[in-house]
């Protein structure tokens, strides 16, 4: 039947599928969904920590990050921008990320909450007086501060132990 065709045609004659199924295959699929999924996590992190996004809560803007040096590069070179630098780390000087942070006026009114996501934590303030809790690990610690307008004042954070 096929003899008779002109030759310009052509004709893909489709492969068998073969239908047996064994239990490496089984795990194949999810196990490379897994892996991209990981992978994308850390890319999508590293992305995330390359720019630095800054938020608004209450007509206050904060910043926040710092894991790995261009990260903490990058902050630097947006500090001008605040006037209040919090930085989280242990005794030993290891830095903290996911620190909570809640910052009350002088009249004890919650001005800013927030999780750090890094070990500095950069926020804009009305010149004043603040109290300033940072949480972790299920230990709090507080911090009077006096903030100006334009300067930037750095209040450090240090845990005994995790």
């Amino acid at each position: 039947m096929l003899r008779n065709l002109p030759s310009d045609v052509n004709i893909r004659v489709p492969l068998p599928i073969n239908r047996s199924f064994s239990m490496k295959s089984k795990f194949l699929v999810p196990g490379l969904v897994t892996i991209a999924m990981t992978f994308g996590s850390f890319v999508s992190d590293a992305r995330a920590d390359q720019q630095p996004i800054v938020r608004e809560t209450g007509g206050l803007t904060y910043l926040s990050g710092g894991v790995g040096e261009e990260s903490r590069q990058q902050l630097s070179a947006h500090a001008s921008e605040f006037n209040l630098k919090l930085v989280f780390a242990m005794a030993s000087g290891t830095y903290l990320s996911t620190v909570r942070v809640a910052i009350t006026d002088a009249k004890g009114k919650a001005v800013l909450e927030a999780t750090s996501d890094g070990p500095w934590f950069l926020a804009k303030l009305p010149m004043g007086n603040y109290r300033v809790v940072a949480s972790y690990a299920g230990k709090a610690i507080e911090r009077s501060v006096a903030v100006d307008s334009t300067a930037l004042r750095t209040v450090d954070f240090r845990w005994d132990h995790e």
